[in-house]
């Protein structure tokens, strides 16, 4: 299927069309009804980064089961082609977020595909559309409320990404073996019954120097948005789900499919809400074992 597509792109032979046929093809986990799904006016993610290990490709698809919306904004690093390029990965669950996707396109879900530094191989075909999704540098959003957002996914904005690529590349590296730590953590933990827990994001928050560069990341690109006259601007790129105000603007980032596993949520009012999927699903679990107490009990 998409998998085809990426082999050929990274260079590990195959070929193929990028776009699978959605009728002949069909996922390995079963979509669910979209019956009683939670109905948003929009949606945010970002980061996903297909291909590489770290994704968390269950959590992913089982949000995309559990809600839907008239707008999806796909905020860059979706594909990893960074790590593609070193060693191919593609398991069937990343088809399966693939195959979701290009559903809710045929459904009739506006997706915008805004392409980040990760995959930026797909920047190339800004202002052209692929199986009913539209591929932009950066967009616009009006809100139900009122208000006008700059969309984009925000390496535009990194210091390290515009003045030092190398760095970023070594970053990486170290990051994505941070990722394969939080992988294995994370397999002893659902064996014990434990929720997920990011390691990396906990490292994160820890050490000085990231948390200084958040905040600094994060007054630029509002100072971008304050200075093309909008509201404020969604983002993503750090991985770090965040809401805040400078002065008039508002920051909001989407955060990631790696390490919180986090949506940007607006409602039909236009509120807006960061959704973390772990505490969503463990919220759930919660409902269901108070309406069935003696099947939770037998479990």
């Amino acid at each position: 299927m998409f998998g085809n597509y990426l082999e050929g792109e990274f260079g590990n032979g195959g070929g193929g069309s990028a776009f699978p046929d959605l009728e002949r093809h069909k996922p390995s986990i079963p979509e669910r009804s979209p019956e009683g799904r939670r109905k948003y006016r929009t949606i945010w993610i970002s980061d996903i980064h297909l291909g590489t290990k770290g994704c968390n490709a269950d959590l992913l698809i089982d949000f995309l089961d559990n809600v839907d919306s008239e707008t999806m904004y796909l905020v860059g690093d979706i594909i990893d082609g960074w790590r593609l390029k070193k060693k191919f990965y593609w398991p069937d669950a990343h088809n399966d977020i693939v195959w979701r996707i290009l559903k809710r396109a045929k459904r009739g879900t506006r997706i915008v595909y805004i392409p980040g530094n990760h995959d930026e191989m797909f920047r190339q075909f800004t202002g052209l559309h692929f199986g009913g999704i539209e591929i932009r540098r950066a967009a616009f959003h009006d809100t139900a409320d009122g208000r006008r957002l700059m969309v984009l996914h925000g390496d535009e904005f990194d210091a390290v990404m515009l003045s030092h690529r190398w760095l970023a590349f070594l970053g990486d590296a170290l990051y994505h073996f941070m990722m394969g730590v939080n992988h294995w953590v994370n397999a002893v933990r659902r064996k014990l019954d434990l929720p997920y827990w990011s390691l990396s994001k906990m490292a994160k928050h820890k050490v000085k120097n990231a948390v200084e560069f958040i905040g600094k990341y994060e007054e630029v690109v509002a100072r971008a948005a304050a200075e093309r006259g909008v509201d404020g601007v969604v983002c993503g790129h750090i991985h770090t789900a965040e809401h805040r105000m400078f002065d008039d603007i508002e920051y909001w980032n989407d955060g990631d499919w790696v390490e919180g596993c986090n949506a940007l949520v607006e409602h039909a009012d236009g509120t807006m809400e960061i959704l973390n999927w772990p505490e969503e699903i463990a919220k759930r679990e919660e409902r269901e074992r108070q309406q069935c107490p003696a099947v939770a009990q037998a479990a």
